[in-house]
């Protein structure tokens, strides 16, 4: 295993501490979920450093009013606005085919969380089927976009609670087992890591990196489907003390990873705290947990999603 990447920054460190001095003109920028909590301080982030924003989004009447907020904030008046709902695969094709040009950053920052079970009319299970699979065919649909960048960055924003579960791929959609709506995130945020493992090996030649991470706790509209009680008791099992953080902390690695001269070249690893996370201690709700990193699973993924 390389050397665990280190930096300055801390979990205290927000996304303006870790793009200061950073210039990103002439950078062309994607971020799912671009209108409301980590979406929009990220966006901030890239769009404060000079590159070209464009949200995407479900709703495009509050992306318009964000996109607004953050020209007038930022002073870039180029922060665009696209419609995307992962979960319908003609939305994702729809965005990818409207797509011109180069793309140098693409962060898959939408998600959804410990939702009730639900199925596309495809039947796969919702949170799989937003947080992996749209995501999945949004960056292997703009892979030509990403590889004509020549140096572009893939970030996929995972979460601690894929030490949840791993893939099941002998049911994925829980059709023979009980749905239980953490299990069902985990799994989902552990295909998020797999997948950047598998990007940054099938990727390398066309010059793209990937990373995951996990942004830390932090309250906003991922959370829409959970209760106070039902959070607390998620911490409680996961041994969690740590504090909940600002979006504004939260964004911190994603940025890192996005735009930080201080990662590039680094792929397929999982971060945390704007580091490098190490291999999960069983009990604990910190590091990145076996299951999400092996490449066979990675691969079996990518050729499942691909299907």
């Amino acid at each position: 295993m390389p050397d665990r990447v280190t930096t300055p920054f801390t979990a205290a460190s927000t996304a303006a501490d870790v793009v200061d001095g950073v210039d990103l003109t002439g950078r062309r920028a994607i971020v799912t979920g671009g209108a409301s909590g980590l979406g929009i301080e990220t966006a901030r982030a890239l769009a404060t450093a000079g590159a070209e924003v464009t949200l995407a989004v479900r709703d495009l009447v509050a992306g318009a009013r964000v996109a607004e907020d953050l020209v007038a904030a930022t002073g870039n008046k180029q922060v665009f606005v696209g419609h995307l709902e992962l979960a319908d695969p003609a939305s994702v094709a729809a965005f990818v085919a409207e797509w011109d040009g180069p793309l140098h950053i693409l962060v898959n920052n939408a998600g959804v969380m410990a939702a009730p079970l639900s199925r596309t009319p495809d039947g796969w299970e919702s949170q799989f089927a937003t947080n992996h699979l749209g995501h999945f065919a949004l960056a292997t649909g703009l892979h030509p976009a990403l590889a004509a960048a020549q140096g572009a960055r893939v970030v996929a924003v995972a979460s601690s609670g894929h030490i949840f579960s791993g893939v099941v791929f002998d049911d994925i959609n829980f059709e023979r087992r009980a749905y239980e709506p953490w299990s069902a995130y985990g799994q989902s945020k552990s295909a998020n890591v797999l997948f950047a493992v598998e990007a940054a090996r099938r990727w390398a030649d066309d010059g793209i990196t990937a990373n995951a991470l996990h942004p830390g706790g932090i309250r906003t509209n991922l959370q829409r489907h959970v209760s106070e009680a039902d959070l607390e008791a998620a911490r409680k099992a996961a041994n969690s003390t740590i504090a909940w953080r600002t979006p504004e902390q939260g964004a911190a690695t994603s940025v890192l990873l996005a735009a930080s001269p201080l990662v590039a070249g680094v792929t397929g690893r999982y971060f945390e705290d704007c580091n490098e996370a190490a291999p999960n201690v069983p009990g604990t709700f910190t590091g990145v947990a076996p299951h999400a990193i092996d490449p066979e699973a990675a691969s079996r993924l990518w050729e499942l999603s691909s299907r």
